[in-house]
């Protein structure tokens, strides 16, 4: 059985990562691209089927774009998933869901329903977002890909690669 230092400093890993997870949302959410960009690591890059955001500039800035300021207007809520949470070392995966919300009259209907996987690293900062990748449900290999186990793409040596899936076909390294 490992120490009690150990299993306390696992838990406060995973407990980071889950902060970092569940501030994306509100950050989104209050179009606050400064927070947005602060829980990424300087070259992380966010992507999805047809979009592609490298480094925290292009992160902070999308909350500038013509549909989010929309959905902003109207009333949007990004809600994520409890995520499943891998640490190797100074290295972490997650995977789950994340739905995005939008108000519709007096109720709200849902604009996307999306499977995500994460890299995350330590830094200097703490832990920081590496790579995020976001596909819809829409029932496609490269949906269910992201939601298949990632402990074991290659944690080895602190590194961790997500599954294809993205614009760039989703091969990160944090």
């Amino acid at each position: 059985m490992e120490g009690i230092e150990a299993r306390l400093a696992a838990i406060e890993d995973r407990l980071a990562i889950a902060d970092l997870i569940a501030a994306f949302g509100p950050a989104a959410d209050a179009g606050d691209g400064a927070a947005l960009a602060a829980l990424f690591t300087p070259d992380a890059v966010y992507e999805g089927p047809d979009f592609r955001f490298a480094g925290r500039d292009a992160l902070a800035a999308l909350v500038g774009f013509p549909t989010h300021r929309d959905w902003m207007t109207r009333g949007v809520a990004h809600v994520l998933s409890p995520h499943n949470i891998a640490v190797t070392g100074d290295a972490a995966t997650a995977r789950g869901h994340s739905v995005v919300f939008l108000r519709d009259g007096e109720g709200w209907t849902v604009a996307r329903a999306s499977a995500n996987a994460w890299a995350f690293r330590r830094t200097t900062e703490g832990w920081r977002i590496a790579g995020r990748v976001n596909h819809p449900l829409d029932g496609s290999a490269e949906a269910r890909a992201l939601l298949a186990p990632v402990l074991a793409r290659g944690l080895e040596g602190g590194a961790a690669e997500l599954p294809a899936g993205g614009a760039s076909g989703g091969r990160m390294r944090p």
